[in-house]
């Protein structure tokens, strides 16, 4: 088999994985991502892995894979990004906040609202109000359509009323 053989096979299970996790079927979808990260690893693969455990709890080994990701292409913005909003969910919010950053200065992040949204999160939480909204706002110009974003910005501006 050819290298793009083995890109197309890991393409199949990547496929197959992420049709599973939408289904809530994580099991699978954790099986399907492993089979096409034996086939041909990405740092995409890798990321998606980490947030299929992350769904049903397991915040550490998803951690563990967006690093995986990392190493595999550190421009990729997802996974530092993913990496942030683990530790909101863990507490651990001084340690998520450089994960956000970095995700914010990736090369290659379409989605450049989440980190964005993710920080004004923590600044949220930690009552710096003002900084909160800044991040809001700034995911909002990144997609004027993200309704979290929307939301949380309203709910912060109601406190200074």
């Amino acid at each position: 088999m050819t290298l793009s053989d083995f890109q197309k096979q890991a393409d199949f299970f990547f496929e197959k994985a992420f049709e599973h996790q939408k289904r809530g079927e994580f099991k699978e979808a954790v099986g399907c991502y492993k089979k096409s990260l034996e086939l041909h690893p990405t740092a995409r693969a890798h990321t998606f892995l980490g947030w299929a455990y992350s769904l049903t709890g397991r915040f550490e080994e998803a951690m563990e894979e967006c690093k995986k990701a990392i190493r595999i292409d550190p421009e990729f913005g997802n996974p530092y990004n993913d990496i942030g909003a683990y530790l909101i969910e863990l507490g651990r919010l001084e340690e998520a906040v450089p994960w956000l950053e970095r995700a914010i200065r990736a090369r290659r992040y379409a989605e450049r609202m989440f980190p964005f949204y993710n920080l004004g999160r923590i600044w949220e939480i930690k009552g710096r109000l003002p900084d909160a909204i800044r991040c809001y706002e700034e995911a909002l110009r990144q997609n004027p359509t993200y309704l979290s974003a929307k939301t949380a910005l309203s709910r912060v501006r109601a406190l200074f009323n």
